[in-house]
């Protein structure tokens, strides 16, 4: 097993055992903080989404690979403070599973559209992203350490992107992508 391989397949066990997001329940008895770290990792359809926008970012994005991380984690901050505040989005769910199947896509298909267009596109699917965080935040917890405990973590799973695009190839990458979509797909279709 190549080296590659070994730091690819966790990635891909990670995808396939995940649970879609939908309640994110099992954060009781946490602080605020390790809530919102780990609310993020709990789901699949949070957890490859915020994976691809690194991959993406790192594959086709690469002198400029922090806008797109950078923009999700901006966006899903204003859709968390807004869905905390009780603010209803129509579609939410929708468009989180969207996320995954169009940001596997580019990913697999090394779509570089220009930055304009990237950036609005992650700001839409980041804000759905927050405002189901903030939505779904526990009533015990504090929106400050929440925030900041799943913003990490976002940031983090980024990085995790990042770094995977650095160390697999390109067809490793783009596999990624494609199971990631695939996988989502599977999700927003599922009854």
């Amino acid at each position: 097993m190549t080296f590659r391989t070994r730091c690819i397949l966790p990635a891909m066990v990670g995808l396939l055992v995940s649970a879609p997001a939908l309640a994110h329940p099992g954060h009781d008895g946490l602080s605020g903080f390790a809530t919102g770290l780990l609310h993020p990792l709990t789901g699949f359809d949070h957890l490859a989404a915020m994976v691809m926008i690194g991959l993406w970012a790192g594959t086709v994005f690469r002198t400029t690979l922090i806008v797109p991380p950078l923009a999700f984690v901006g966006s899903v901050l204003a859709g968390f403070a807004y869905g905390a505040a009780g603010g209803m989005l129509p579609l939410t769910e929708l468009l989180i599973f969207a996320s995954v199947v169009v940001l596997g896509c580019m990913v697999l298909f090394e779509v570089k559209p220009p930055m304009a267009i990237a950036t609005g596109m992650i700001a839409l699917f980041a804000f759905a992203h927050g405002h189901a965080h903030g939505a779904e935040m526990p009533a015990h917890a504090s929106v400050v350490a929440f925030g900041s405990g799943f913003a990490l973590t976002t940031a983090l799973l980024h990085a995790a992107g990042i770094g995977l695009a650095m160390l697999a190839n390109r067809p490793a990458a783009r596999t990624i992508g494609g199971a990631a979509a695939a996988l989502g797909l599977v999700w927003m279709l599922a009854p």
